[in-house]
């Protein structure tokens, strides 16, 4: 394993995407574990989903003495310039992006300015943050995604394979974060970690994902729809684990080397993130359905197969996402330890407290 090269202690650490379900997971995870941690977080909260949800998160981030919020949009050059210059942050936790594969085929503009220009601006930040000989950022994470393996038929996905086939804007938008950094790494030696995301699911999640749809839909007796005939497997990873993994990569930046050229090797990494165990989307369903009902969101006697319907596969998604995440677990002793029954059962609590007892 690893050696942590970085202490949190102390540090300023910038996190954009702070009201999104990771951002604000990992934000209050931080600030339970070190108060000498100071959290700046930036968020441009749009209607993408349910902004109280987003409010909802970003309220108890705000009970913290050392945890300020600043709205706006990490595309805004001028907002980010002040952002770095005012706080001088030593690690980033680049989360803010548009995400969503079915949103980018009707909203592509969206995913060009907050997941390529955002991310620019954040590159550049880092690029200048060592001007004038100062220590600079010490690690920057950005988020990517397991969309970027597109079509990819070897199973499981490996960092080690080729992504060049994206089959969405989105897969598009996070690749070219990858190659971006591996630039920046190269050009200006600015150790950067990127993280593929397999699907994260949990409590206060993302209502456009599956899981949050679907028990919308089943709460109001509607039909859910599974993809390729409840063929789909997906690796979905419970947030507790995830945020767990991003911190301890937080606290090993790669190490910058120098090259036989004299040229700096880029201190670059790419790493898969998730649970190393595909469920099939039908079973998924069916223990959502049941701990749906253990927590007494639908009734006792709720006729599942009533409200479902297998229909074909839609555009831009894939069949199955299955992550290799044996570089993380050697690196950083990185292993998901929640289950899907005891994950979904947390989610089904938490929505019966948020939607129901309110």
């Amino acid at each position: 394993m690893l050696t942590p090269n970085i202490f949190l202690e102390n540090k300023t650490i910038l996190i954009t995407g702070v009201a999104g379900f990771i951002g604000s997971a990992l934000a209050l995870n931080l600030l339970k574990r070190e108060n000498t941690i100071y959290i700046i977080g930036i968020d441009s909260v749009t209607d993408y989903y349910d902004i109280s949800l987003k409010e909802e998160r970003l309220k108890k981030l705000k009970e913290y003495n050392n945890f300020i919020f600043i709205k706006g949009n990490i595309a805004d050059k001028s907002l980010i310039d002040k952002v770095f210059i005012k706080f001088n942050p030593n690690i980033i936790i680049n989360l803010a992006a548009q995400a969503g594969v079915r949103y980018s085929i009707t909203n592509p503009d969206s995913y060009i300015e907050s997941n390529l220009i955002g991310f620019y601006n954040i590159l550049e930040e880092c690029r200048h943050s060592y001007d004038k000989n100062k220590k600079g950022i010490e690690h920057l994470i950005y988020a990517s995604s397991s969309s970027v393996y597109g079509s990819n038929k070897k199973i499981p996905y490996s960092t080690e394979d080729k992504v060049d086939n994206p089959v969405s804007l989105y897969a598009a938008t996070k690749k070219s974060n990858e190659l971006m950094a591996h630039a920046y790494s190269k050009l200006y030696d600015i150790p950067s970690t990127g993280l593929r995301f397999f699907t994260v699911y949990g409590p206060a999640g993302r209502p456009d994902m599956a899981y949050f749809k679907f028990t919308n839909k089943l709460r109001k007796g509607e039909k859910i729809q599974i993809f390729n005939y409840g063929h789909c497997k997906r690796d979905f990873t419970y947030i507790d684990d995830i945020v767990e993994g991003i911190i301890k990569v937080m606290q090993h930046a790669p190490e910058k080397q120098t090259g036989k050229d004299g040229l700096p090797i880029p201190p670059y990494k790419i790493y898969n993130i998730g649970n190393n165990q595909p469920e099939n989307l039908l079973d998924f369903v069916t223990i959502l359905q049941e701990e749906l009902i253990r927590a007494k969101v639908l009734p006792e006697n709720y006729d599942f197969n009533a409200h479902k319907e297998l229909v074909p596969m839609q555009p831009g998604d894939v069949p199955i996402t299955y992550a290799d995440t044996t570089p993380l677990e050697l690196d950083f002793g990185f292993k998901p330890s929640t289950s899907l029954r005891n994950g979904l059962r947390r989610f089904a609590e938490w929505y019966s407290r948020y939607y129901l007892e309110k």
